[in-house]
């Protein structure tokens, strides 16, 4: 029986074994869901399988950089809780994950998971025995890249909470532009703004933002007349809130982001522009199981 990409995924989502080890095992099943189940069980891996359905909202962001600085990665791995998010193992892990996202060639996570860690087995191998060793579900997330004929800067907040990693539209390779990127970086994961510049932002959100401003002037009892230019300079002031290069720069409230640029470029002779931008912080998205203190710690004594 053929094996398909959806059979694949079914399995992983089930059990929470590693993608490889469940083509492997439906491949013995020929196909047999129940039975592919029960293989991965007996291999050892029924205390991920166990895991599976657990909710993991904690964990680590982590950034690499490569030695020309023209490359970067970003990697989230989630854990269950904040006390495995600070285990050495853990931490080896991520870091570990973070390097091959900066050197795989594959686009998604999956691809990721099949790529051959440093110990020899694919990565979604060394995932299940680190949760088999930490006793807890681990996830790999997600990862991003950024390749560029200029230069990437990174920032990590909170010891892995918050990653962004910047790219800097430039032939300089100036240490001060690469401060500069560092800081851009800092600005975003403090700021966390929608948009980069003015031109990237959608209609929908421009049509939305004046609907509500215009009832908010309407119920203001402001005369209609003065509405539009009323609105048009509260929008004005929300685009500088959301947008990265209009924002007023977190270490130098006398410049916009903008105007770091552009003093910067002019300090190392070279043009500079902002490209891309990636920003996750760990458990974004993700409905965190509530849980008091005194319980999470009876869980991890145990």
């Amino acid at each position: 029986m053929a094996i398909t990409a959806q059979m694949v995924k079914e399995l992983r989502e089930s059990t929470g074994a590693g993608m490889m080890d469940c083509k492997k095992a439906l491949q013995e099943a020929d196909g047999n869901m129940e039975r592919a189940v029960d293989i991965l069980r007996e291999k050892g891996l029924s205390k991920a399988a166990k895991k599976a359905d657990r909710i993991a909202a904690e964990g680590l962001v982590a950034i690499e950089i490569n030695e020309n600085g023209n490359v970067g990665a970003i990697v989230e791995v989630n854990s269950e809780t904040d006390f495995v998010a600070k285990n050495e193992d853990f931490k080896t892990f991520v870091k570990d994950t973070a390097v091959m996202a900066l050197n795989t060639t594959k686009e998604d996570v999956e691809g990721l998971l099949a790529d051959t860690h440093n110990e020899g087995v694919a990565l979604s191998d060394v995932l299940n025995d680190r949760i088999a060793k930490i006793g807890e579900k681990l996830d790999v997330r997600r990862f991003a890249k950024i390749s560029t004929d200029g230069q990437v800067a990174g920032y990590i907040h909170g010891g892995g909470k918050i990653g962004v990693l910047v790219e800097l539209l430039t032939t300089s390779k100036d240490e001060e532009v690469i401060a500069m990127g560092k800081d851009i970086a800092m600005q975003v994961a403090a700021m966390n703004p929608k948009y980069v510049s003015k031109d990237d932002v959608d209609q929908e959100y421009i049509k939305h933002e004046t609907e509500i401003l215009t009832q908010q002037a309407l119920n203001e009892g402001k005369p209609a007349n003065i509405v539009e230019k009323m609105i048009k300079g509260r929008l004005e002031k929300q685009l500088k809130e959301v947008c990265l290069l209009e924002q007023s720069f977190v270490k130098n409230g006398d410049l916009t982001i903008k105007g770091l640029i552009a003093e910067t470029a002019k300090k190392v002779g070279a043009e500079i522009s902002l490209g891309k931008v990636v920003r996750f912080e760990v458990g974004e998205g993700i409905e965190k199981k509530e849980e008091n203190f005194a319980e999470e710690v009876a869980k991890q004594l145990k």
